[in-house]
């Protein structure tokens, strides 16, 4: 590698894309510590730092692949910019992951997230129905006497002109409850 130690950067890039992996190698080497130094600026849930760290050189390996020296950038900016996008997609895919529970498997039309679900984690939905149970105990103060009944109701699988017809509401006080305990509920366990 040797040879390529006194090449600049975008003679690399050029290499790079050329095929030539030790070009790549090169760069990725030159720029490591700049992804480790903005890595640990970051915390991304339900991974560590060399995680953090990964999706940083992903960053500078898709910086290596897309420069382009006509957009008036320095490759050194523009893999900035490229490691810094990558770590935060990875973060906020991993906060989303975070409430699989609630955004794939959690339906208040269906027993308000006490569905069965292969995919979502065991540990997790055993937590946000522990969770449920609290926020639909008379003790909790999350959601009104009305919002719990409703949230009862299509817990048991009923559909909203059924609990209308039940609570002797209009359909439409009734559907205004379930919007709100969505927003409640999102907001919860956002």
């Amino acid at each position: 590698m040797g040879k390529y130690d006194k090449k600049n950067d975008m003679e690399l890039v050029l290499l790079a894309r050329g095929g030539d992996t030790a070009a790549a190698d090169v760069l990725l080497a030159r720029y490591k510590d700049a992804v480790r130094g903005t890595a640990k600026k970051y915390f991304m849930l339900g991974g560590d730092q060399d995680d953090v760290i990964q999706e940083g050189m992903i960053g500078l390996f898709k910086a290596v692949q897309t420069f382009d020296p006509q957009g008036g950038a320095s490759f050194k900016t523009y893999m900035n910019i490229c490691v810094h996008n990558q770590i935060l997609n990875a973060i906020e895919a991993a906060s989303t992951r975070r409430h699989a529970p609630l955004n794939s498997s959690v339906s208040l039309d269906e027993a308000l997230g006490l569905t069965d679900d292969l995919d979502s984690d065991p540990a997790e939905q055993a937590v946000f129905t522990e969770a449920m149970q609290l926020i639909l105990s008379d003790e909790s103060k999350l959601l009104s006497p009305l919002e719990k009944q409703v949230a009862r109701m299509l817990a048991g699988g009923r559909d909203y002109r059924e609990i209308a017809a039940q609570l002797e509401r209009s359909p439409k006080s009734v559907d205004n409850a379930i919007q709100r305990i969505r927003r409640k509920l999102k907001d919860f366990f956002n």
